[in-house]
């Protein structure tokens, strides 16, 4: 029976080795857990169209919007380990299921991490339902307070709904809290002014900011927006350094994917990250090119699950869903 197995086991090695060393030999989709037209749409986009050269097949974006990320990431998380069904995503990743307090995938072990692509800030913003003479932080709180105002987030749990309740806890303003499906209805909503503001990407929402269809007043992070040069960030103003938290936009594979698919997924990304045009367009959408390599992606993400769980605890933050 040893032999038997040992016989067995030896003629089943070729065919997974062919199957593994042709890989990848159809399209490769990548899941993103928002609509079109945000931020995370936009950067799996440039990071696919990197890749596709290097791995020699199309790549498919297909977005799988709601739940604040967790139905595309759960889609992802149980899809065929296989190298063909990806997860492109952003910190949501780990920040929804801990405001939600649902656990559908675990955010560090279903997940072997790919590479980070970059970072951004988010920048808060006000649209046509306030007054169009407030163009300064220190004017749209002189003018909100006593008001009821309402701030958009992308999704439930997000670092923007985070940021938005901060926001108002800090400048004492009156707050309602309006989650949506992504950037594209939130900045819709803006501009339509059925919401007084919230925070942006510039990746979503960079040309409305230039054009002044909406004001973008001030950013999150450490230092100023390249492209907005005017607009401080929040630590300049005063406001607390909790502003200065920092996710992350990168690329996922179930975790049992085989390593040799990995390897050439590793591989294609970090080309793919490198290349001087990927570099352009996201710096021409002011997000810093910032690429990690698996470990380090992997630290960075259970780290944000630590710090997300803190925050959130300290917010009670939380989310019916």
């Amino acid at each position: 029976m040893i032999r038997r197995r040992t016989l067995a086991g030896l003629l089943a090695l070729p065919t997974i080795a062919h199957a593994q060393g042709s890989y990848p030999d159809r399209p490769i989709r990548f899941l993103v857990p928002f609509p079109p037209g945000g931020g995370t749409d936009t950067w799996a986009r440039i990071a696919a169209e990197g890749m596709q050269p290097e791995l020699g097949q199309p790549i498919v974006i297909e977005n799988r919007g709601g739940g604040g990320g967790l139905i595309g990431t759960e889609v992802a998380a149980k899809a065929p380990a296989d190298g063909y069904t990806l997860l492109f995503t952003i910190t949501t990743h780990v920040q929804t299921p801990v405001v939600m307090r649902r656990f559908p995938y675990d955010p560090v072990a279903d997940f072997a991490p790919i590479g980070r692509l970059g970072t951004t800030s988010i920048l808060f913003c006000v649209g046509s339902k306030v007054p169009a003479e407030v163009r300064t932080m220190a004017q749209f709180t002189d003018w909100g307070r006593g008001r009821d105002l309402s701030f958009g987030s992308y999704a439930p749990g997000s670092t923007g709904h985070a940021f938005a309740l901060m926001l108002a806890e800090e400048a004492k303003l009156e707050m309602t809290h309006v989650s949506y499906r992504g950037e594209t209805p939130m900045l819709q909503d803006m501009l339509g002014g059925n919401i007084h503001g919230g925070f942006h990407s510039m990746a979503a929402a960079g040309e409305m900011m230039k054009a002044g269809r909406i004001r973008a007043l001030a950013a999150s992070g450490d230092r100023r927006v390249p492209s907005m040069p005017d607009v401080p960030n929040l630590k300049e103003l005063g406001f607390s350094s909790r502003f200065s938290f920092s996710g992350f936009s990168g690329l996922l594979a179930p975790t049992r994917t085989p390593q040799p698919v990995l390897d050439r997924l590793v591989e294609a990304f970090r080309l793919a990250a490198a290349k001087p045009e990927t570099h352009q367009r996201l710096l021409a959408i002011d997000t810093i090119p910032s690429y990690q390599d698996p470990a380090t992606f992997r630290a960075q993400i259970a780290r944000n699950l630590r710090e997300w769980t803190e925050i959130a605890e300290r917010l009670n933050l939380s989310i019916e869903g």
